[in-house]
């Protein structure tokens, strides 16, 4: 792997990971795939690992201007485990093009999703007890 594109594409995800608060699984995976060649299980392999990183600095940095949730943060984080074995036993037995179909999938999906949110008007769009981040 060339070391200065390793370092860009962490470089770049990882500020767009500070920016929007995704890193690993919409950045770092397309990108692992695309500009460095791995293969899909082993940019999510990489991915998963990565993460851990990228999210401790955000969620310490997001701490200090009071936009973390510790309570949905540790449910969440409690939760997630089981979620991710059961992952990772099922992407080493389904084919890899079906695994980067659903990866595409759900990227298109999410992006859907988040384009519809941000075109509608905050007070149709917000939920209920939404409110601004501190800052």
């Amino acid at each position: 792997m060339d070391e200065v594109l390793a370092a860009l594409l962490a470089l770049l995800g990882g500020m767009m990971g500070g920016l929007v608060g995704v890193g690993g699984g919409v950045l770092f995976v397309p990108a692992m795939v695309i500009f460095i060649g791995l293969s899909q299980v082993d940019a999510e392999s990489t991915s998963l690992l990565m993460i851990i990183f990228v999210g401790l600095v955000g969620a310490y940095r997001q701490y200090g201007y009071g936009n973390l949730k510790i309570g949905d943060a540790l449910w969440i984080g409690a939760l997630s485990p089981v979620g991710v074995l059961i992952g990772v036993v099922t992407v080493n037995e389904v084919p890899q093009r079906a695994i980067e179909l659903g990866f595409a999938g759900l990227a298109l999906f999410v992006a859907y999703r988040l384009l519809r949110r941000a075109l509608t008007p905050e007070d149709e769009g917000a939920p209920s007890g939404a409110s601004e981040p501190h800052r």
